[in-house]
């Protein structure tokens, strides 16, 4: 293989309702996390770009992918994950890669931000790789604390 084609992977568009959402619902790759993603429009609202993706990889769901709402003066969260069976093979950096690239083409002058739990980790080497820095220790109001990175591209 190609190492182009390795990475020849799509963002799909999650839908904003269950009934929309049958080809995820039952492949079993997703199942377990389309639920949690409805649930989470309901709270953040839907409004495309800034919503759920499953990364698509030689017909194979590989991950998913998201933001975590619409963006807040001027910033707007990322958040990715590689399903196991795919993981370590670069998937999670392209995925976040292509997060990244899909904020920038909607609005240049975006921040964009991730968090991760307060370690280093496989997410973190995924930051790094795409030219985030860590900016510190931040308490969410979800998840406690956590280290926050922001993506800091070479001028």
């Amino acid at each position: 293989m190609l190492l182009q084609d390795r990475f020849r992977m799509e963002l799909i568009q999650i839908p904003e309702t269950l009934e929309e959402n049958d080809e995820f619902i039952s492949n079993p790759s997703c199942r377990d996390t389309i639920y949690m993603t409805i649930d989470f429009y309901k709270k953040a609202g839907f409004a495309p770009p800034w919503i759920g993706y499953y990364a698509k990889q030689n017909d194979c769901y590989v991950g998913g992918a998201g933001f975590k709402g619409e963006p807040i003066n001027g910033a707007v969260e990322i958040a990715y994950a590689t399903f196991e069976k795919y993981r370590k093979q670069g998937i999670g950096t392209e995925i976040c890669r292509q997060l990244v690239e899909l904020s920038l083409r909607k609005d240049p002058a975006i921040r964009i931000t991730a968090r991760t739990l307060p370690e280093e980790s496989f997410s973190t080497k995924i930051l790094k790789k795409n030219a985030f820095e860590f900016t510190g220790l931040v308490n969410d109001p979800e998840d406690g604390d956590v280290w926050e990175w922001e993506f800091k591209p070479a001028k």
